[in-house]
């Protein structure tokens, strides 16, 4: 009997593990399969993000050309310039929403503007780049190094330059792109540029393809003031005040008196050059998207350039 006893409390001891086994790996299936479940609508509802994106951009497009077809001008009161309201996502298998905004790229300096031909710094645009630096209470020698991390050659730039033997110094070691650049992010990497100088700059730099002009209707403060060293902030304010939604009535007559003629040729009053930002979110998911497209003259096609998922 005591034999018997002992055999059915093993029985019931063995009984007991093999439940609490057979449990414990039940739920730790279950977990790992609502981890898999979750993971595979993160994947599906960020690929629907992006494509919500693209439609978004495929509207932004139809947008401007039309702007361009209508208008020869381009200022912070037409249709682009209006952010993109929250737009309800609502069908059957996803709820969501997306916003957006589109900028004119133009009203920005462009970086590629500071070497001309022949692989030559262009001394007015040089000069805009440091005065515009010191505008925004940064340190003017980044001009330069600016310069010289695009410039095609191998040589610092004196007295504010930066090249190869620089960067390869750093940790981890890199070297000096030498090419126009692609991506404004990319002054990132430039020697002296910290994070909170760089967020101070971007809102105010491009990096645009080929030599353009800059947009005076939509410029930020900042840049239009850099256009000339006699331009102060009453100044800026009187042309913020003149332009206000509709832009410059005859944008040739109010900077003749204010600029020198290098700094003239550098100012338009129309755009070629946009970015979009769309953001999506279903879910608990968020995409965010930028584009930059490109407007043809006369009404002519508006194309996508460059395209990036969560950074500029």
């Amino acid at each position: 009997m005591k034999n018997r006893r002992t055999t059915h409390g093993v029985a019931l001891i063995t009984a007991l593990l093999i439940t609490a086994i057979t449990s414990s790996l039940a739920i730790g299936l279950a977990w790992d399969n609502a981890l898999d479940v979750r993971r595979t609508m993160v994947l599906l509802f960020h690929e629907q993000g992006a494509q919500i994106a693209l439609g978004a951009e495929s509207w932004i497009r139809i947008i401007l050309r039309d702007d361009g077809i209508d208008s020869a001008t381009d200022h912070l009161g037409e249709l682009w310039a209006s952010d993109l309201p929250g737009l309800p996502i609502d069908s059957d298998t996803i709820q969501g929403a997306v916003t957006g905004k589109v900028e004119d790229l133009q009203g920005r300096f462009n970086v590629n503007n500071l070497i001309g031909r022949n692989d030559k710094i262009n001394q007015p645009v040089l000069e805009q780049f440091q005065r515009l630096l010191l505008i925004l209470n940064l340190d003017p020698r980044l001009a330069g190094i600016t310069a010289d991390w695009i410039d095609e050659n191998k040589e610092a730039n004196f007295p504010d330059g930066a090249e190869d033997s620089i960067y390869t110094g750093f940790t981890p070691p890199y070297r000096t792109f030498n090419r126009a650049l692609t991506n404004i992010t990319e002054l990132s990497a430039l020697e002296g540029m910290d994070k909170a100088s760089f967020d101070i700059l971007l809102p105010h730099v491009t990096a645009l393809p080929g030599r353009t002009q800059i947009n005076v209707n939509t410029a930020t403060p900042a840049v239009l003031r850099s256009l000339d060293e006699n331009l102060d902030d009453s100044a800026v304010e009187r042309l913020l005040s003149e332009r206000k939604e509709g832009g410059f009535a005859d944008y040739a007559k109010t900077f003749s008196t204010l600029l020198t003629p290098d700094m003239l040729a550098q100012i338009t009053d129309s755009s070629s050059f946009f970015q979009l930002k769309a953001v999506v979110q279903i879910d608990t998911v968020r995409v965010t998207y930028f584009s930059v497209l490109l407007r043809s003259p006369d009404g002519g096609p508006v194309t996508t350039i460059l395209r990036s998922l969560g950074t500029i």
